[in-house]
């Protein structure tokens, strides 16, 4: 009803001020306002013209309900003066309310001055008619009671509309910040993607580099050698390419035409935020699976006692997976210490299988609070998700049976390229 009257305000204006004309007229008509008037031989033109004047104007009692004051306090002042006591008069308390809702308390205080003019009339009049029965004061305070509790009615409205209106701003405002966040941790985490990528580049280029000129410069002194290098070539080229691929299915996509507003996106690691990493880690290179001894000695020094245990060796395991692995045991480790309680411990297992395969498990004895599994509101494990997406892995977390949290990761042999 609301949103029609904000896009339809004349039809409401119309019903109310119809039926304050009817109320009115029905008055008139059926003699209703002679058991009540004091001056029962007042004329019917006045009675109709005071009617009219009462109500008629209420059409724009919210767009300008000062400027139909003015006109009808003097149809107030006869109608107290002539002891008509029309009871279509009682419409100024439906103005008042208006002007208490619409306008500055400074115009309300105007407003409520002028307004105690016909009462102030009306008070004297029955005072000096029945001065035996009445003082003006008898008159006049339950009146000026009346209009007032009006005017207050109407400032409390108006206000709870001003506050419900600045939560509304307020909820407007904070989505926009939420979405503005979404899209600087989106853009955030492809910048490491990129630096990731850039490493990849580096590196591999370095190494075929290398092994082109070694194998230039063998060629005409031992030809098996330089078949050696040509084939090191084929498959550092075959693995940087393979790394490429995997991140450019990410780096090309257009974040603003994928992702919906207030959608949560990959955030970057916990660890830097919480001192796993020393200050500046963003611009070294990134951390491979012989860095989770220093990993796993920092989250102990933090208080979380971590029991590791290794199936195979990584040696053979390409640096991007390396990463992947080494980023979600970061995070699991994280959201223990954060959400696990004082008296928390922690497992960690990984197996390396052929072919790039790997398994990592980390399971802890906290409480497994649901803000584990969510990750920094969401963005955490969201991001370990896709790195382990890049290489067709799979990332399940949650509580386990009894308690604690358990974050298991596979990722299955690569593909031959």
């Amino acid at each position: 009803m609301r949103a029609f009257d904000r896009r339809h305000p004349l039809v409401w204006d119309v019903l109310v001020t119809g039926f304050f004309v009817t109320a009115a007229f029905t008055d008139v008509l059926g003699g209703g306002w002679r058991y009540i008037t004091q001056n029962p031989q007042a004329p019917t033109w006045l009675i109709v013209t005071l009617s009219l004047g009462f109500t008629v104007p209420l059409l724009w009692r919210r767009t300008h309900p000062v400027a139909i004051l003015l006109p009808m306090l003097p149809l107030a002042v006869v109608n107290a003066w002539t002891g008509t006591d029309l009871q279509s008069s009682l419409t100024l308390l439906v103005v008042t309310f208006n002007i208490a809702l619409h306008t500055a308390l400074r115009t309300l205080l105007a407003s409520y001055a002028v307004t105690m003019i016909p009462i102030v009339v009306d008070g004297f009049r029955n005072a000096t008619e029945q001065a035996a029965d009445q003082s003006p004061d008898q008159t006049i305070v339950p009146q000026a009671t009346r209009l007032a509790m009006v005017a207050i009615v109407g400032i409390s409205y108006r206000t709870r509309q001003e506050y419900l209106a600045s939560l509304v701003e307020r909820a407007a405002q904070l989505e926009v910040e939420r979405d503005q966040q979404a899209r600087l941790a989106t853009a955030a985490e492809r910048t490491r993607i990129a630096r990731e990528m850039h490493d990849i580049i580096g590196h591999n280029l370095s190494v075929i580099t290398s092994l082109a000129d070694g194998g230039s410069y063998a060629a005409a002194k031992n030809p098996e050698r330089a078949a050696q290098a040509l084939t090191a070539i084929g498959t550092t080229s075959r693995q940087a390419l393979g790394e490429l691929r995997r991140l450019l299915d990410v780096l090309r996509t257009d974040p603003s035409a994928t992702e919906p507003p207030g959608a949560e996106p990959p955030g970057p690691a916990l660890g830097p935020a919480l001192g796993l990493e020393p200050p500046g880690m963003e611009m070294a290179p990134q951390p491979s699976l012989t860095d989770l001894d220093h990993l796993i000695e920092g989250v102990r020094s933090a208080g979380l006692p971590v029991r590791t245990t290794i199936h195979g060796y990584a040696t053979a395991l390409p640096p991007g997976r390396q990463l992947t692995v080494y980023r979600v045991i970061q995070e699991a480790l994280t959201n223990t210490l954060k959400h696990g309680g004082p008296d928390a411990t922690s497992t960690v297992s990984v197996s390396y299988g052929n072919g790039g395969a790997v398994t990592a498990t980390v399971t802890d004895t906290g409480r497994g609070s649901t803000a584990q599994g969510n990750g920094s509101g969401g963005r955490g494990l969201t991001g370990m998700r896709e790195r382990t997406a890049l290489y067709g892995g799979t990332l399940e977390s949650g509580p386990l049976p009894d308690h604690g949290w358990r974050v298991h990761l596979h990722l299955p042999e690569e593909t031959p390229q």
